[in-house]
């Protein structure tokens, strides 16, 4: 029995530890954006500094994480940059290739 109570702190602590330093690595928050036919697409707490290549057309970026994100005009996130705030949308007719959130 003396041994578990250690034990349950230390795995307590890992798991406490684990989750306080999850929010770091994400922008937190939802991005939006529209595919091809207009259909509406959500990412949920996105990573923060890499970048990521559109499968398909992709326009309308909406940021509702609580960092900024740019988008590219190409893929590897190359081409025409276009910055944009938290809480703000990209024009809707901006089409884009690649993204990445939270950017250095």
């Amino acid at each position: 029995m003396r041994l578990c109570r250690p034990l349950a702190a230390v795995l307590g602590g890992l798991v406490l530890a684990a989750t306080a330093t999850a929010p770091a690595l994400a922008a937190g928050g939802t991005f939006t954006w529209l595919g091809p036919h207009g259909k509406a697409y959500v990412i949920t707490d996105p990573p923060s500094h890499r970048c990521f290549d559109m499968a398909q057309e992709a326009r309308g970026a909406h940021n509702g994480t609580r960092k900024p994100l740019v988008v590219f005009a190409r893929k590897k996130c190359k081409g025409a940059a276009l910055r944009v705030a938290p809480g703000r949308s990209a024009p809707a007719r901006a089409r884009f290739a690649s993204i990445v959130f939270d950017p250095r």
